[in-house]
């Protein structure tokens, strides 16, 4: 295959993934979607998307309908145009996370296999990858549009927002150390083995991923059990595998501020708090937690002596157990 080639598929498959070709500058998808440029611009930085020079023609006919739609949007005074940016980053954030798996993926897969493969081999591949991964992107952000709307209903707009919740931090034990013995593919593996089964773990119990960190998992659930449970089943299920460190488990309750699928807070604070004090293997849990457990069957809490974090004096911790464990 020569250059020449070679640059004509390269166009095809972006032109296949982009829904078209690239016709139009900065100003002018501005002006036919009839949104002014600085707008416009501060969109596509939200994207996560550098700034492009002013002649050059990066933008699509599916850019200029994507841009008139979300503008429709605080026309219709549905949101307004700070939530339309934030909602913009968000998705931004989130799909660009996603796309650089999927492309790793197949990427990884490739390298395993050890073939050759063409410009026209990945064409091809991207051809019937693309609308698989676009249907099976669809339904999954439609079955969680259908979760987070049946919690919606159950509370108040305040509710939603800024409500009580149970926060979870875990994290692998000398994971930094780890890092520079081990090749980047067995680290890459060790992090997916982590994130998969901390996943598992959560979900099973009730609870939702908020975000992984390579060694670190951030975790809520609705209910003071539910987070305890996940805790140990953390620290019990990943702290047996023989191809993982344990890790260390620190848990809080109160209420807490939700935006755009983040948390914040004094219990995301504090639960990060107590997972840099808790031994390898454990799980600590704040005042408040340790409160809602006491008593409930199967848990066991052990009173520690106040230790002092930053932004914390004088803090208040339990060591969480199962109920007959030993220790």
């Amino acid at each position: 295959m020569n250059d020449d080639d070679g640059d004509v598929t390269r166009r095809e498959l972006e032109e296949l993934v982009l829904g078209g070709p690239r016709l139009y500058t900065r100003a002018e998808v501005a002006a036919r979607s009839d949104v002014p440029v600085e707008l416009a611009d501060r969109m596509w930085r939200a994207l996560g998307f550098a700034d492009v020079a002013d002649d050059d023609r990066s933008f699509t006919d599916n850019d200029v309908q994507a841009l008139r739609e979300a503008v429709a949007l605080v026309e219709a005074g549905v949101v307004d145009q700070v939530t339309l940016l934030a909602m913009t980053r968000a998705m931004g954030q989130t799909l660009s996370r996603l796309a650089e798996w999927q492309v790793e993926s197949v990427a990884e897969l490739i390298l395993r296999q050890g073939i050759e493969v063409s410009e026209r081999d990945l064409f091809e591949t991207a051809r019937f990858l693309l609308p698989v991964l676009e249907r099976l992107t669809r339904h999954v952000w439609r079955r969680h549009l259908v979760a987070v709307t049946g919690r919606a209903l159950a509370t108040t707009p305040e509710e939603l927002t800024a409500r009580s919740l149970g926060v979870g931090f875990a994290d692998l034990v000398g994971f930094t150390s780890l890092s520079r013995r081990l090749t980047e593919t067995e680290l890459a593996g060790l992090v997916e083995s982590f994130e998969s089964q901390a996943a598992d773990i959560v979900a099973a119990h009730h609870g939702r991923v908020v975000k992984t960190v390579g060694d670190e998992i951030l975790f809520v659930a609705e209910r003071p059990v539910d987070v305890a449970e996940i805790g140990l089943a953390l620290a019990e299920i990943i702290g047996d595998e023989a191809d993982l460190p344990p890790v260390r488990v620190g848990l809080a309750c109160g209420t807490v501020l939700t935006r755009l699928g983040d948390v914040y807070g004094t219990p995301v604070n504090l639960a990060s708090r107590l997972t840099s004090l808790a031994r390898p293997g454990t799980v600590l849990v704040d005042r408040d937690l340790a409160s809602e457990l006491d008593g409930v069957d199967g848990f066991e809490l052990r009173r520690l002596r106040r230790r002092s974090v930053r932004g914390f004096e004088h803090l208040e911790t339990s060591l969480l157990r199962r109920a007959g464990s030993d220790g």
